[in-house]
């Protein structure tokens, strides 16, 4: 069950991103979910280096989703900035 939650908090939180960084109408399902999932694990990084929570979390939580959601903020500035030579 652990992972439904998180293929569905990835998919969430990468389709959020990808509409605050404008990349929406390039990415399907699929790579919102991997943008999501890989944005989760860089937002735990980020999250657990700042003292804050952090880990693998088997329910869902709104504290984790937006960490995802950091994180996927943080993986797409990256990609636009090495596509496109800017951050947005």
């Amino acid at each position: 069950m652990g992972w439904i939650i998180a293929l569905i908090v990835g998919g969430v939180a990468g389709w959020l991103a990808s509409m605050v960084m404008n990349r929406d109408a390039s990415m399907g399902i699929f790579w919102n979910i991997v943008v999501g999932c890989v944005g989760s694990l860089i937002g735990n990084a980020i999250s657990q280096s700042l003292g804050g929570p952090g880990g693998t979390v088997q329910a869902f939580s709104l504290t984790g989703l937006i960490i995802a959601f950091v994180g996927a903020v943080v993986l797409l500035a990256i990609v636009n900035l090495i596509q496109r030579g800017r951050v947005r």
